[in-house]
């Protein structure tokens, strides 16, 4: 999977690569706000299963709780999916988390080594982000529709790296070199549709082990800052069957849902 760096992103070379390509719809793009609003907007339009949005540079990228993303163009991999779920399923919940194994698993194949999850929704190996996911979801017609947005480090300038306030990482650290955007981008989407599969038919349950065994912090005190709330600290324990994150504290086991908390270690 290893190529010159400077590859330029080509839906040819992608869909050849793809386990089933008619599966999806990709478009590429030189520069937009943010590729999950555009699938948000277009899921209301009826846009299929399977359409994709990769963007070279988002001016309105965002994370977990309004936080922008940042990235340069040719140094990242942004894109989002849109997925419909069959109707009559309940809502995807630890969709967040199966897509962070799907994602592990992905870059594993591609030769990236270490590869850890942070609850709930970031991707880490020694110790450093190497990027997020972001679960967006509506409802219509009856169905579910999500869209999966995830960013990815696969170089870090260093202007990047001193403007972020987290430990950044990158794959060209944890991997040979530098992937080919191409071959990855291709390598997440049949990750990424293999695991929405199996969700659909067994839901989280069917990837918690493997979750746990990749938790960046497990068995470790953490604390969980809420938003607005208190600050609550404990030993990590696990996840539950929808994802929440299970902490053994001072009163016994809380739990602790997606989307209201950022973790730290302690």
């Amino acid at each position: 999977m290893q190529v010159n760096s400077s590859e330029p992103l080509s839906i040819q070379v992608i869909a050849a690569a793809l386990a089933a390509p008619e599966r999806f719809s990709i478009e590429l793009l030189d520069s937009c706000e943010s590729t999950s609003t555009l699938l948000l907007d277009r899921a209301q339009q009826d846009a299929p299963s399977g359409s994709a949005i990769v963007c070279e540079r988002q001016t309105a990228g965002r994370g977990r709780r309004g936080r922008s993303w940042l990235s340069a163009p040719g140094d990242s991999l942004t894109f989002s999916l849109l997925w419909r779920f069959a109707a009559g399923l309940p809502p995807p919940a630890g969709l967040s988390l199966a897509t962070g194994v799907a994602v592990a698993r992905a870059l594993e194949g591609a030769g990236a080594a270490g590869v850890r999850l942070k609850w709930p929704n970031d991707i880490l190996a020694d110790g450093a982000k190497l990027g997020g996911i972001l679960i967006e979801t509506v409802t219509a017609g009856g169905r579910h529709i999500a869209v999966i947005g995830l960013g990815l480090n696969v170089r870090l300038p260093r202007d990047i790296a001193e403007a972020v306030d987290v430990r950044a990482g990158a794959l060209e650290n944890v991997m040979p070199c530098a992937p080919s955007r191409n071959l990855l981008l291709a390598a997440l989407l049949n990750a990424l549709a293999a695991m929405l599969d199996e969700f659909e038919r067994a839901g989280f349950g069917a990837f918690a082990a493997e979750w746990a065994s990749r938790h960046a912090h497990a068995g470790q005190v953490v604390r969980i800052l809420a938003d607005g709330a208190q600050t609550v600290e404990g030993r990590c324990v696990g996840v539950d069957a929808d994802g929440a994150l299970l902490l053994d504290t001072a009163t016994g086991i809380r739990r602790i849902v997606s989307g209201d908390v950022s973790l730290r270690p302690a």
